[in-house]
């Protein structure tokens, strides 16, 4: 009931500051005129209208309102013409506006008028959106293009650690981020222990993220929203891509199901690591092998004007044998069905039914022992959005979900010639339950705000049994659970704000607070996403994550829209911080949470972000100066440590260039202070054994890592008469070979048993790369 009675509040406040009436609605979607894909966030603007502005949504829709009378309509999105035309408004109507891209229109394109900012005007903070075309165009580890790499050189997203697809925001651990696959979670997004993320870029259409001002539709993470998108297909005409790359290879086909009305698309992707491995001499180990695939598949249907539906899913797994001695494999799968539906010519729904799987399997043999380990998270989610145009002014968004949560947290099988022992890990069952509305109003022309309310709940469900603790862990009841009743429930309310107001038409402040809450949580102690990480709900020991985050910002544009400068002041307050005793069992353990301690955290910091949007030379500088710190009880005297995600200074520089029609080049330098460790400071022998001992938690730091990446592409020539297209796409890796830490360990010196020395692990140097893309 309380949940009800804030949607009415918020709707009852959104209609108030509608005052002006409005005869008719002109609403529809913006598509690309070759492929029939909708169009995210194009701007659609209704002239002689003040404030008739707005962006498509996520499924292409928008909705204006405007008194009888002949009007001009200006589309713009980036990469495409900007189209306008004249429309006479005497009803309400509905319109398909297609638009065609910059890469396909062969007439020179002059923009004239003032460019509307919406990076200035709009009250979000903290986000951005991914360009796809630039994406393509930055230089990666072996060539594949990779959302969650490009996402780390922004200001905020620090990379976890070499090659790792993991990324910490505003001080967050890497799995605080929510990552969304057409709003499926995906809870591991990486291949190759993370050197690769999940993410065929063939198959995505828009990438959204939000660091910042959270919109309260989101949420269930403390730090960031990558929210992806996949392409609905081509429906038009049968399209094929793909690309031969060094280590893996792609395919990607999309096609009508009926013409203009519905279509679909399937696109894979391969290593073929294990093909090189079976080229080795069998050495009488048995069997080797390493590779990943992925499989992204989506269908949608027009049934009405008013009415589409959509089956999206996504398969994904990692094999790595070696010999007979290991294995193991993991993998994510997710499906989404979805229906939207229009009720009128202003509202707007999305109805979802998402299943999200992420498992993980391990074999260990030695000599005549074999060990086997499971573990899995799994989710069935409904869901429920609404998007309502109740003016030019005024917008409200709301909705809910319930999620049902089902985690093994590992499973542990031992077995020899002399018996077996099974040691199963009791599963987890919860409800998680969530309910938000958002008004966007334009108060006047200088302000806009967001403000809004999510309302989060989490029950835990038996059966098991759950233990309480002392403060050594040691364990002092314990209460068993019968099937589906409730062990402790947690409710927590979210409020969101963020406001912008423009000094003038190219610079503008904002603010902005949020509080999210976290009821999933990670054990581990690695770095970054390991396969091997272990999720679990809250219980009667984990509480909830509580994160609230206060920001200001200050945008200016120049003149005439070339560039862009960016920079938020952000402190981030942090509750039930989870850390770990030293020496901590994770992987296995029935008793993990007595390995477990709890406290307070903080983060805040500086960002700056310096864009170029246009001509031939463009990209970015960005620079992060921040500090994340936590204080936890029985850790270092209970005083404030460093997180170990803790850097001080990040520096992020990429430029793309145009050297002509064919060709393109681009570099990426990136320099971090290194991550915060825990370094032995001294060593004693006992039993003949040497003993390390070890400074405060994160009291060292590894070396400082920076690098530098270079890119070349390569257009062939285009031939009018033919629809066949290609591409060579060359890059190197650490183009001067600066060999980062990977790992750092201590040992005995072998000539001076006395001393100790630090021996680094680098993985990268010079790693050059070569594809070919082709598409028809």
């Amino acid at each position: 009931m309380r949940i009800y009675f804030l949607f009415f509040f918020l709707a009852l406040c959104s209609l108030a500051f509608a005052q002006d009436k409005q005869l008719f609605t002109i609403s529809g979607t913006v598509k690309d005129a070759g492929t029939g894909e909708t169009l995210i966030g194009a701007n659609v603007v209704l002239s002689d209208i003040k404030q008739a502005g707005t962006l498509t949504n996520a499924y292409g829709f928008f909705s204006i309102n405007a008194n009888g009378g002949t009007y001009k309509i200006s589309v713009s999105f980036t990469g495409y013409v900007t189209d306008t035309f004249t429309i006479v408004i005497d009803k309400s109507q509905q319109l398909v506006i297609g638009m065609q891209s910059k890469t396909t229109h062969l007439a020179t394109v002059v923009v004239t008028g003032k460019k509307k900012s919406e990076n200035i005007a709009k009250a979000i903070m903290g986000a951005e959106k991914l360009n796809m075309t630039e994406m393509n165009k930055i230089p990666v580890l072996l060539g594949e293009k990779d959302i969650l790499k490009t996402i780390q050189l922004m200001p905020g997203y620090k990379s976890a650690g070499e090659g790792s697809s993991g990324f910490n925001v505003r001080g967050g651990g890497t799995e605080q981020n929510l990552i969304l696959l057409d709003e499926a979670p995906v809870y591991n997004a990486s291949h190759l222990f993370g050197f690769f993320s999940t993410f065929n870029s063939d198959a995505i259409k828009d990438v959204s993220i939000y660091k910042g001002g959270m919109p309260a539709q989101y949420g269930g993470r403390l730090s960031s929203v990558v929210d992806i998108k996949m392409k609905d297909g081509n429906q038009k005409k049968l399209d094929i891509e793909g690309g031969l790359g060094a280590i893996a290879s792609r395919i990607n086909v999309s096609a009508p199901i009926v013409k203009d009305k519905g279509s679909f698309i399937i696109s894979a992707r391969r290593t073929y690591a294990d093909v090189f491995l079976g080229l080795i001499k069998d050495t009488g180990q048995g069997k080797q092998s390493l590779y990943f695939y992925d499989i992204n598949l989506k269908a949608n249907y027009k049934i009405s004007k008013k009415d589409r539906i959509f089956l999206s899913g996504y398969f994904g797994r990692d094999e790595l044998i070696l010999s007979n001695q290991f294995s193991t494999d993991w993998g994510n799968k997710t499906a989404t069905l979805r229906w939207n539906h229009v009720f009128g010519n202003s509202l707007f729904s999305n109805t979802s039914l998402i299943f999200s799987n992420f498992d993980y399997k391990v074999r260990v043999k030695s000599g005549n022992d074999l060990f086997k380990i499971f573990s899995k998270i799994e989710d069935l989610n409904f869901k429920q959005d609404f998007d309502w145009n109740i003016s030019n002014k005024s917008k409200l968004r709301f909705g809910g979900n319930i999620i049902n949560h089902t985690i093994a947290p590992g499973a542990v099988v031992f077995a020899s010639p002399n018996g077996g022992i099974a040691k199963p890990v009791q599963n987890r069952f919860s409800i998680d339950c969530a309910a938000y509305a958002s008004h966007e109003l334009k108060v006047t022309e200088k302000l806009e705000i967001i403000y809004g309310l999510r309302a989060s709940s989490l029950d835990v469900k038996g059966a098991g049994k759950f233990y309480t603790y002392d403060k050594a862990g040691n364990i002092l009841s314990t209460t068993s659970y019968a099937k589906g009743k409730t062990v402790v429930s947690y409710f927590n309310l979210e409020p969101r704000f963020s406001a912008s107001y423009k000094l003038n038409e190219l610079t503008s402040l904002k603010a902005s607070y949020n509080r999210n809450v976290q009821n999933l949580h990670l054990i581990t102690n690695a770095t970054s996403n390991a396969p091997y990480d272990v999720w679990l709900p809250s219980t009667n020991n984990i509480k909830p994550e509580i994160a609230d985050q206060y920001a200001i910002g200050y945008y200016k544009n120049s003149s005439k829209g070339m560039y862009e400068f960016s920079s938020e002041i952000y402190y981030k307050a942090l509750q039930n911080q989870i850390d770990y005793r030293n020496a901590a069992v994770i992987l296995g353990n029935d008793n993990v949470e007595s390995e477990l301690l709890y406290g307070i955290g903080r983060a805040y910091g500086l960002e700056m972000m310096m864009r170029k949007k246009t001509g031939r030379l463009t990209g970015w500088v960005g620079y992060t100066l921040s500090k994340v710190e936590k204080k936890i009880e029985g850790i270092n005297n209970g005083n404030y440590f460093n997180a170990r995600q803790d850097r001080t200074h990040d520096v992020s520089v990429v430029a793309m260039y145009d050297v002509n029609k064919r060709w393109n080049v681009s570099a990426t330098w990136v320099y971090t202070t290194g991550n915060a460790v825990t370094f032995p400071t001294g060593k004693y022998e006992a039993n003949g054994q040497t003993v390390f001992l070890y400074s405060d938690r994160n009291a060292s730091r590894f070396p400082a890592y920076h690098r530098l990446d270079l890119g070349a592409t390569l257009e062939a020539r285009k031939n009018k008469t033919r629809r066949y297209r290609s591409s060579w796409t060359f890059g190197l890796f650490n183009a001067y070979g600066r060999e980062n830490a990977y790992t750092i360990i201590f040992r005995e010196n072998k000539d001076e048993p006395s001393k100790s020395e630090a021996v680094r692990t680098s993985l990268f140097r010079f790693i050059p790369s070569v594809t070919w893309n082709f598409k028809f």
